[in-house]
């Protein structure tokens, strides 16, 4: 089979922007919605803190499937060391895949955002400063026009690499870092959590009226983002997919107290399909599902061939 090419992290990076991202990743959640993807549970081996997990999708249309192998390590960074093999009928290729994760993951944010933030949100809360953290950011800016940018760490030192990095690749944006995660979001119109939080990073209190909040740090029963106040009050809680997020704490939590119904979750596809009345706080929980990774691996394909 023709070797379509292996591209590195900075290859990834130079290949696909967020805003190409974004727009795969909405198409590909349609997909999923309309049953274009065959996409088994993912594999999980090992144990909470250092886990080995495989996911794959095959997209019947085309015929073209992705599997993604990632170690994770908890306290490691970054906690992500994963590959990805593209396979179509014209060719395989190879990508260093904790680029594309981080990628995808972003860009699941931003469709999200898009679909529920208001439409003149312009100030932004990041809580988290790691490997997941500027896709997030950029996620958000390629679907609105954010102007002021909020940081919160628990390792305040890791906070300020971050906003000289997005200062530089942003000029017109106003970066400052807060002192607590409380202090970040309490004026924001959009929450971006990428952490490793096993207790809730804020009290529903320190929101304000009109917030949408992406989580996308936790991915295990144990480890939870938001308060499960904000899931039992939001006008709308988006996943990626259900199937996949069940499990994730902020859910599990949220579900097995009561405070929220299965019939409560929406999954992103399909309010693509029928969008939701955005009001008031909204929520996207998202552990990520293998077509995103099939997104932007298509994407990595078609420049291999042009």
């Amino acid at each position: 089979m023709p070797a379509l090419g292996n591209y590195s992290a900075a290859d990834v990076r130079a290949a696909v922007g967020m805003p190409a991202a974004v727009s795969a990743v909405r198409e590909a959640f349609a997909g999923l919605a309309a049953g274009h993807f065959s996409q088994p549970p993912r594999l999980v081996l090992g144990t909470d803190d250092q886990a080995v997990m495989v996911m794959t999708a095959h997209h019947g249309p085309s015929g073209a499937a992705v599997v993604k192998t990632a170690g994770v390590v908890l306290g490691r960074d970054p906690a992500i060391l994963a590959t990805l093999v593209w396979t179509d009928d014209g060719g395989q290729l190879t990508a260093e895949a904790g680029a594309v994760t981080a990628l995808r993951t972003g860009a699941a944010a931003g469709v999200a955002t898009d679909l529920l933030a208001a439409p003149d949100a312009n100030r932004l809360a990041l809580l988290g400063a790691g490997a997941q953290a500027a896709d997030q950011v950029r996620a958000v800016l390629a679907v609105r026009k954010i102007s002021e940018l909020t940081v919160w760490n628990r390792t305040a030192r890791r906070v300020g690499p971050l906003l000289d990095e997005l200062s530089a690749e942003f000029p017109g944006l106003r970066v400052r870092a807060a002192g607590s995660a409380a202090e970040a979001v309490a004026g924001a119109d959009v929450v971006c959590c990428a952490t490793s939080a096993e207790e809730p990073l804020f009290e529903l209190s320190a929101l304000p009226e009109r917030v949408h909040v992406n989580a996308i740090g936790s991915f295990r029963a144990s480890m939870r983002e938001l308060p499960a106040e904000l899931l039992a009050t939001a006008s709308t809680v988006l996943v990626d997919q259900f199937a996949a997020a069940a499990d994730a704490g902020e859910i599990r939590h949220a579900l097995d107290r009561g405070l929220l119904e299965r019939s409560g979750v929406l999954d992103l596809g399909n309010a693509l399909a029928e969008p939701p009345e955005a009001t008031g706080r909204t929520v996207f929980k998202s552990v990520g599902v293998a077509a995103q990774d099939w997104a932007i691996a298509r994407l990595l394909a078609q420049h291999a061939r042009h």
